[in-house]
């Protein structure tokens, strides 16, 4: 029998954390509140290091830049779910589709013919939030920290090597937000805010090898949440 390969094994593993977090959130009691909230906005990334072996170069270690390309298709977005406790402080899930394009000239020095993360640097994570009611009038301060997983969609390809095109479990990864929104009616209102987030990324290549980095973003978020 044919042992599986890593890409299976994470990929499968990626599918069965995300159901079991999906699983636990439905079956969770009914809360005093349940806001959800959908966004996008400009999202960035400042240079990382990329680490590991082509399947035809061997061995690199190089600095790439990334561009974030917010607005090309396809779009960085958000969603998030929080279940508020009471006036204060809530929990919840939150998903992005984060996405980065590497420096054409950096990944030509590096070896490769195509790098990138955009069918999503997608980052899953079960969040802490604290908000502040009547704090500024009508406006709603709020913060909120999560840790979680990256499931990114790789796209790397070496120079003179196979196309690596695949969604792979990618490491552990976390988020930092903050925020106000405001009401413009009983259920609905608008928000802006800040994100960060920071994931490790352990990727395989097709042919053999790996691909290794850690990747930050930031962004400026706008969106409209629901709440009942």
């Amino acid at each position: 029998m044919q042992k599986p390969s890593r890409c299976a094994l994470r990929s499968t593993a990626a599918t069965l954390a995300a159901a079991a977090l999906l699983t636990g959130f439905s079956s969770a009691p009914a809360r005093a509140e349940i806001e959800l909230n959908l966004y996008t906005g400009y999202q960035t990334a400042p240079h990382s290091r990329i680490k590991g072996t082509s399947p035809t170069t061997g061995d690199f270690n190089a600095l790439i830049g990334w561009e974030g390309k917010s607005f090309d298709m396809p779009p960085y977005y958000g969603v998030r779910a929080t279940w508020w406790q009471d006036d204060n402080w809530g929990f919840g899930l939150e998903f992005t589709h984060d996405k980065v394009y590497s420096d054409q000239d950096d990944m030509k020095a590096a070896g490769f013919s195509h790098l990138e993360f955009t069918d999503g640097l997608n980052i899953v994570t079960v969040n802490a939030s604290r908000r502040w009611k009547n704090q500024w009038g009508s406006i709603t301060p709020y913060v909120s920290g999560g840790v979680g997983f990256s499931i990114p969609h790789v796209e790397v390809t070496a120079i003179g090597g196979p196309k690596t095109f695949e969604y792979q479990f990618g490491g552990p990864a976390m988020r930092l937000t903050a925020g106000a929104s405001y009401p413009i009616s009983d259920q609905w209102s608008l928000f802006g805010e800040y994100q960060f987030t920071a994931s490790k990324n352990e990727t395989d290549l097709v042919g053999g090898g790996n691909l290794d980095t850690r990747i930050f973003t930031n962004a400026l978020n706008v969106g409209v949440g629901f709440r009942f």
